[in-house]
């Protein structure tokens, strides 16, 4: 369904949806670090008591990093992205909105895993599945606007990137899932090594960029 707004406020209305999800992208992202407490110890506490203490903190703290770098991503793409919308339909809002869905879980997610990828709870799958569903449900859905955006029989975008620039976007989308679903099967068979294959994002990035980046990047 089209808009039926008149064409001089069609602007505004477009700009309406990126502050709106400039605003959620800002809510999730400053939410991951309410799940990081203040260290607690007792009154004659030691400075071995206040490290302990502290070292508790320690896998919400690299939660928050990862997350936050994650989030942080996604706004860079979906900044990129909507750099070339000129128009909108209830369509680009809709998938606009379930790729906030995938967003706004992600503190959730993110303290779930974190809570329970302590040493004693390492053989739990559960909670790093949420999260890896989670990743993946972004990247599917950044991948589904993505192709919306790029189809000029959809009329929302205007100088588009080159065939090359568009496809790279695409493979790349969709990279993250893969990854992490590939994570996810492998820690069923060994946990600890299964999530160290998150360490080839970046080196799968960079293979999928187009040879343009690459060459400009060397």
């Amino acid at each position: 369904m089209e808009n039926h707004h008149h064409p001089e406020r069609k602007n505004f209305q477009i700009d309406r949806m990126i502050l709106f999800t400039d605003a959620v992208f800002a809510i999730a992202i400053t939410l991951l670090v309410i799940d990081i407490k203040v260290p607690i110890i007792s009154k004659n506490g030691t400075e071995e008591d206040f490290a302990n203490a502290l070292m508790l903190e320690l896998p919400k703290v690299c939660g928050f990093i990862v997350s936050f770098f994650i989030i942080g991503l996604y706004w860079f793409l979906h900044h990129k992205m909507f750099g070339y919308v000129i128009n909108y339909t209830s369509k680009l809002i809709w998938l606009n909105l379930f790729f906030l869905f995938s967003i706004v879980l992600m503190p959730f997610t993110t303290s779930v895993y974190s809570d329970y990828s302590t040493e004693e709870h390492i053989h739990l799958i559960g909670p790093y599945a949420l999260y890896a569903a989670n990743i993946s449900f972004t990247g599917i859905m950044q991948f589904l606007l993505l192709k919306y955006i790029y189809d000029p029989k959809n009329a929302v975008a205007t100088e588009l990137p080159s065939r090359e620039n568009q496809k790279s976007a695409l493979y790349r989308a969709l990279a993250i899932p893969a990854i992490f679903l590939a994570s996810l099967a492998l820690t069923i068979i060994t946990p600890l090594y299964g999530r160290m294959l998150l360490f080839t994002i970046p080196i799968v990035m960079k293979i999928l960029a187009p040879k343009k980046e690459r060459k400009t990047s060397h």
